[in-house]
């Protein structure tokens, strides 16, 4: 081969991988910027439930609705973009996330170091204190520590979840754990005897057990306070940083306070409503 062709080949191979690479720095910065991706389109999908009232469910109009819902809608309208929902089991919503079927997840999801591994939190929205649930003529559970041989409820893939099977199982002793997708399924299933508690927060179940008329009650002081954020693939620097200016803002001008009021008929605790 003659050396004019053999510079003219090593040059074209050498532009082919820096090309790659630069492809591949291209493809990381966009992966990584979902700010600029969310503000070019002019929307932001946000990833939900959608059966989990009063945070995030379906009305009578056919519209999702709920605190997760307005808060989500006000920092949309902050970043000067429109709000998508997508509904989906929260055991799929992380990996909904990393996949990029979602922007951001609002849906009580609680902040913890295991979910801090795999997406990036903005600030806490809200803390809910989580309380253990059993019938109306339940005697025989007052407190975690009555587990022990019990069939407790719980939703799948959630930090009540986690709690259960890694702190508290192996505290009070082997009891069984039946998952479920979703709160109304749970208290269902507590209603008719099928198990013998669950643990959520009030927050979430009064309006549940009202609307159903489930014959459940709560015993016993909070077992733990959850802390839930808005989550977003990791490396959204810029993003986070955008959403947590927004939460600040919403809270300094009153907004937090007026949806917060709106949904569960009291302020906000003073370390989230300021």
């Amino acid at each position: 081969m003659k050396k004019g062709k053999i510079f003219f080949a090593l040059a074209a191979t050498a532009a082919l991988i820096l090309g790659a690479c630069g492809n591949s720095e291209t493809k990381k910065e966009s992966n990584n910027n979902t700010l600029s991706a969310i503000q070019e389109k002019g929307e932001m999908t946000v990833g939900i439930m959608g059966t989990y009232a009063p945070y995030n469910f379906m009305n009578s109009d056919k519209e999702y609705d709920g605190f997760d819902v307005d808060i989500a809608k006000e920092l949309a309208k902050r970043l000067d973009v429109k709000v998508k929902f997508v509904a989906q089991d929260f055991s799929g919503l992380i990996p909904g996330l990393q996949k990029g079927k979602f922007d951001a997840l609002l849906s009580q999801v609680t902040i913890t170091p295991d979910r801090e591994k795999q997406v990036d939190f903005t600030a806490p929205y809200i803390t809910n204190d989580v309380k253990v649930i059993v019938k109306e003529d339940n005697t025989s559970i007052k407190a975690v520590e009555d587990f022990k041989g019990k069939k407790i409820g719980v939703g799948l893939g959630t930090n009540d979840e986690a709690f259960l099977r890694n702190e508290l199982m192996p505290k009070v002793g082997d009891f069984k754990i039946n998952t479920y997708d979703d709160v109304i399924t749970t208290l269902k299933d507590l209603d008719s005897g099928r198990v013998d508690a669950t643990i959520n927060n009030v927050y979430a179940l009064k309006p549940i057990i009202e609307k159903n008329g489930f014959k459940v009650k709560a015993v016993g002081e909070p077992i733990k306070s959850d802390q839930a954020a808005v989550a977003v693939k990791k490396g959204n620097k810029e993003l986070v940083e955008a959403m947590n200016k927004a939460l600040a803002d919403m809270k300094k001008d009153g907004t937090y306070k007026e949806i917060f009021v709106k949904w569960f008929d009291e302020e906000p605790k003073a370390d989230l409503g300021k």
